[in-house]
């Protein structure tokens, strides 16, 4: 589960309420084993727009355009949830295909391992 980075604003009210609810939803999601991670604002804009300085506008528009989806009646929330979960979903394919090249590399060792006697020495 990906959810935003807080960042220090100059309401501390609203950042006192923002640590409530993310901390509401971090203690439901490890009590349901389910891995959580924090991703920064500045991240997010990148991985959705290749800049990290991009306006909420800006990554609304990638993520019509992304999903196909017509994000106009949405709020600025809505779509930074979204471009959150997308941003997420790209890092998790990333490290799961680079997971996947270092497996096969280490699957040879492990086939050296196993099978001593078809080592040439």
């Amino acid at each position: 589960m990906a959810i935003e980075e807080p960042f220090f604003g100059k309401n501390v009210q609203s950042m006192l309420k923002l640590g409530r609810a993310q901390g509401s939803i971090m203690s439901v999601a490890m009590q349901h084993g389910l891995e959580i991670v924090e991703i920064t604002p500045r991240r997010v804009k990148q991985a959705i727009t290749g800049k990290g300085a991009a306006s909420k506008e800006q990554v609304a528009a990638m993520v019509a355009n992304i999903t196909g989806y017509d994000v106009s009646k949405l709020n600025s929330d809505a779509t930074d949830a979204a471009a959150i979960a997308i941003s997420y979903t790209m890092q998790k394919i990333k490290t799961n295909s680079t997971a996947s090249k270092k497996k096969r590399s280490s699957s040879w060792d492990q086939f050296m391992k196993e099978n001593p006697d078809k080592i040439l020495k």
